[in-house]
């Protein structure tokens, strides 16, 4: 087995690094650029540009990966919106062309998807729900979802997750948790709002749960995120509670006041027994990953 990452200096593309050290797997990093992951050595690093198409097949081709984990995406919601031409180059372009390279050598390739595929009528959504995206992020991940299902080559999976959270190196950004955890620690006047849903996922789960998929020769689609579904004023609550810190420079918002571009799901969550069932996923709670994450 040898595996491919894009996007390798994002947080789950450094986890999933981290793992393949840890398990002894073969491996290939890439992303756009230099390596800004210490923990990866150079002579496993590619820069590539997953745009470019003919790049992306001759590194394809030279590495002979068994198996492709496509990590890298525009993931910024609002971004996507306001430019859209550049999200479905990178999202879903992008996306399709390395699914089509994968196709012609018979490498599995694994495609990182978001909850935003949904509408967030309902929440708690299987791998079955009918997909309703309601912004441009969402439709990119939808239709390569639907380039996948409805294509002639089965050798994929998809895994869906929701709000990835960790610690990495050199990030380009931050992630929900850590920057509500040093806002609280720090005193900084927040504004968070309580009338959405999540499930937030702890990177080191999902990770495992990519691995464990290609492992076990899985495929189709597997939708992989934490146990519990809270309001984002919930999370950030249960973050000061954990660390005994103060919610009084907190304020409870509604979403509507923040007139961001793209428009959200309301709750979202993730029906999670067939990944419990099928890779044995045991996700930790939010306190769990805190002591792990900040230990």
């Amino acid at each position: 087995m040898k595996i491919l990452i894009t996007g390798s200096n994002g947080l789950l593309g450094q986890k999933l690094v981290e793992f393949c050290i840890e398990k002894s797997i073969d491996f290939i990093a890439t992303s756009s650029g230099d390596n800004r992951n210490p923990l990866c050595p150079l002579m496993n690093y590619k820069s590539m540009d997953i745009t470019n198409g003919d790049a992306v097949e001759q590194i394809i081709f030279e590495s002979s990966p068994t198996h492709v984990i496509h990590t890298a995406a525009i993931t910024n919601v609002d971004y996507c919106q306001l430019h859209p031409d550049e999200c479905e180059k990178v999202n879903n372009n992008a996306a399709q062309f390395l699914a089509e390279t994968c196709e012609k050598l018979n490498i599995h390739f694994q495609f990182l998807s978001t909850d935003f595929v949904f509408d967030g009528e309902k929440g708690n959504y299987s791998e079955e729900d009918e997909v309703n995206p309601l912004s441009i992020y969402g439709a990119s991940k939808a239709a390569t979802e639907n380039f996948l299902i409805h294509g002639d080559y089965k050798n994929w999976s998809i895994v869906r997750t929701i709000i990835v959270y960790g610690k990495g190196n050199n990030l380009s950004r931050s992630n929900l948790i850590v920057w509500a955890k040093e806002s609280l620690e720090n005193g900084i006047a927040m504004k968070i709002i309580d009338d959405q849903f999540r499930a937030p996922t702890f990177v080191d789960d999902l990770a495992q749960a990519c691995l464990e998929i290609i492992t076990r020769e899985a495929t189709g689609i597997y939708n992989i995120s934490g146990p519990e579904t809270y309001s984002i004023f919930e999370i950030v609550s249960k973050i000061a509670a954990h660390f005994d810190y103060s919610l009084e420079n907190v304020e409870r918002i509604s979403s509507l006041t923040l007139n961001q571009p793209a428009k959200r799901p309301s709750k979202t969550g993730f029906n999670i027994a067939k990944a419990k069932n099928e890779l044995n996923y045991s996700p930790r709670t939010i306190e769990e990953s805190l002591e792990l994450i900040f230990h």
